[in-house]
């Protein structure tokens, strides 16, 4: 079958010969989203690819330090990288390598992400749009009115928040929370905790990656606030986890 030369994301060639068999993800989202759409095509997955549970592929280490090598041993006809998770210096090595790369951008909102995997899906893996895609689709257009404002750490020892223009802070505004750091210069901002505790007044969303935040470990250094503890996939990961998240998070937010 003649090379198609698709673009991804961020404007880059990817060059495929006809559906891609053998894919390699380093994005445990992404391993999510083609596994459930498309099962059988991944051999290879990072450590962090938890989901679907029964996903059974060589891993590749992480998201951050893949080991190339075992990349390169699976002879993939595509991988799958994001411009925030992965290295640009491991991308360029993949592709100088003959190996097709396609790098979804770090997107800053629900909609732009779901776009995004619709591209994957029907450009670069040739399927039909699956179901859970219209269905996240249609959940997650609303903005509602904003019912809190929250401190979301993301990361502690140093602490570190969501600031502004990413895809968890926008997951939450369309269930009615705004970030305190949304205008932040940062998207991932290191203010220090007594700046922290001021400001949150009202909520502070822990979620349970990347650090794993818990009720023992996290509420207690903020006396002023509620907690709210959620499953950081629900928060952070784009794909079929969109469709329970919603349900999800509005019901851990129902009672306050």
């Amino acid at each position: 079958m003649r090379t198609r030369d698709l673009l991804d994301d961020l404007g880059e060639l990817v060059p495929i010969d006809g559906a891609p068999s053998r894919v390699v993800s380093l994005v445990p989202s992404l391993t999510e989203a083609v596994e459930v759409s498309a099962p059988g095509r991944l051999v290879g997955a990072t450590d962090y690819c938890t989901h679907p549970s029964t996903l059974d592929v060589v891993r590749i280490g992480g998201s951050k330090y893949p080991t190339l090598d075992r990349v390169l041993d699976l002879a993939p006809d595509l991988v799958l990288a994001n411009s925030e998770e992965n290295r640009p210096e491991d991308v360029e090595r993949l592709r100088a390598n003959g190996i097709p790369v396609w790098v979804m951008e770090a997107s800053a909102t629900v909609p732009a992400a779901l776009g995004s995997l619709r591209r994957i899906l029907t450009q670069a893996y040739g399927i039909a749009e699956p179901t859970w895609l219209n269905e996240a689709e249609d959940l997650w257009r609303e903005v509602p009115p904003i019912r809190h404002h929250a401190v979301i750490p993301v990361w502690r020892k140093p602490w570190i928040v969501l600031g502004r223009n990413t895809f968890a802070g926008d997951v939450l505004r369309r269930v009615g929370v705004e970030n305190a750091y949304a205008d932040s210069a940062d998207r991932y901002p290191r203010p220090p905790l007594d700046e922290l505790q001021a400001r949150a007044d009202d909520l502070v969303i822990l979620p349970d990656e990347p650090y794993e935040f818990t009720a023992e470990d996290g509420p207690g250094f903020f006396p002023d606030a509620r907690p709210v503890l959620v499953s950081g996939r629900y928060l952070t990961w784009y794909g079929p986890s969109l469709v329970d998240a919603h349900a999800a998070l509005n019901e851990a937010l129902r009672t306050l």
